[in-house]
């Protein structure tokens, strides 16, 4: 039989290893403190228990005043047990904190790269579902010259150009990497329930994903997917507008089909400044030969391409680290489907991608490091080339001349 200590001992270790992975921190008297320094958790029965704004106020002051200056032990009242959501709906009560805290997020996240009139259609489900709550849409973070030119400080200030009607609400926040920091934050904020919106063709990844580590990484009571309508890569019009096809229409120097992917209400002017954004962040001005193969900028455009690179394992082969596009996630492939990949987060979490939905990781773009591995393999073509850039150097004879020892 164990002894109360190891019983104790171990609630405590199991509290510890949930808030390391969430980056939390102890303050010493049984709570938890984000990377901001706010109170979020405390432990209860051995695992983290999230709580909502106002405890978090009353625990982040009570906190501030032990570091300013200790004060003598009080006796205080035992805290009553907490009510779960169905208890208190039972009892009838209300929210007295609404203009504190709402009780639901709506949220969105997605690449927006480049943002698309597709994109309103999201925008305005997402507004729908809010229903005049609490509203936040986060752009995410990636950034690479094939499938995400735009960098997100500049995807952001189009975006509020292109939807002024929902300007507020779109979240410029660079610790916003992934689907999961999003409901991370969300929980920390002390929202119950949060309401994700996404495209039909992405709605089972983002129910599975999103419902399968709650209560591990976060704590919601509800948690709702909703779709924000169909989505076919075929169709005219919003219902076929992709960022796939923006990208392609960039390639192809076709500002007419690019015009069309825009709302009316942005100006021509506006919409040639982004068509240029997305023209320089892909490098398309390069010589014919070195722009990337559709099958890299717009996967949608060209499955066949992409499904022979992939079968003859050219790309997305075991060991190699990618991120999802959809949801941000960021992971090692252990395992290859016929069409997916199972991939495990440094923090050991394991998601699905379908190969359309993926790409190689970039680290501290647009530096050297965020090239592909067979593009460095010592002895070929691809490698010399990214030696040249990586030492700013334009041809064999600068190369050699820089490196050149002088008599």
């Amino acid at each position: 039989m164990k002894s109360f200590f190891q019983f104790l001992t171990e609630a405590q270790s199991q509290a510890s290893m949930q808030a390391k992975k969430l980056n939390l921190k102890s303050d010493g008297h049984g709570g938890w403190l984000d990377t901001r320094g706010k109170f979020v958790a405390t432990t209860e029965d051995g695992k983290l228990k999230f709580v909502d704004k106002k405890k978090a106020k009353a625990e982040n002051e009570t906190t501030t005043k032990r570091k300013a200056k200790p004060q003598p032990e009080a006796k205080t009242k035992k805290d009553a047990p907490k009510e779960t959501g169905a208890e208190r709906a039972k009892a009838g009560e209300t929210d007295q904190t609404s203009e504190e805290t709402a009780e639901t997020l709506t949220t969105a996240f997605g690449r927006f790269n480049p943002p698309t009139v597709g994109h309103g259609k999201l925008l305005s489900a997402a507004k729908k579902a809010s229903a005049g709550g609490d509203l936040k849409i986060y752009p995410s973070r990636s950034q690479d010259p094939k499938k995400n030119p735009l960098d997100p400080d500049m995807k952001v200030s189009f975006m509020k150009k292109m939807f002024p009607d929902y300007a507020e609400s779109i979240i410029n926040d660079d610790e916003m990497k992934s689907i999961f920091d999003v409901l991370v934050l969300a929980n920390e904020q002390g929202y119950r329930n949060v309401n994700i919106i996404v495209g039909s063709d992405r709605q089972s990844e983002f129910e599975n994903l999103a419902t399968k580590y709650n209560g591990e990484l976060y704590d919601f009571e509800n948690i709702r997917v909703i779709s924000a309508g169909v989505r076919d890569a075929d169709a005219e019009g919003v219902e076929g507008m992709s960022a796939s096809k923006m990208r392609k229409a960039v390639v192809d120097g076709d500002f007419d089909s690019f015009r069309r992917g825009t709302p009316k209400d942005l100006d021509d002017g506006d919409t040639q400044a982004l068509f240029d954004a997305v023209r320089t962040g892909m490098k398309v001005k390069a010589k014919k030969k070195e722009v990337a193969e559709m099958w890299e900028i717009a996967p949608k455009c060209d499955p066949r391409g992409l499904r022979e690179q992939y079968v003859n394992e050219n790309i997305f082969r075991i060991g190699d680290v990618v991120e999802n596009l959809n949801t941000g996630l960021v992971g090692e492939i252990i395992r290859r489907g016929t069409n997916h990949l199972i991939c495990v987060t440094k923090e050991n979490y394991m998601f699905k991608s379908w190969i359309r939905d993926v790409m190689e990781a970039v680290v501290n773009y647009p530096g050297p490091s965020g090239v592909p591995g067979p593009q460095r393999e010592v002895g070929t073509d691809s490698q010399r080339e990214y030696t040249m850039r990586m030492t700013g150097t334009l041809g064999i004879k600068n190369l050699i001349n820089k490196y050149k020892k002088k008599k």
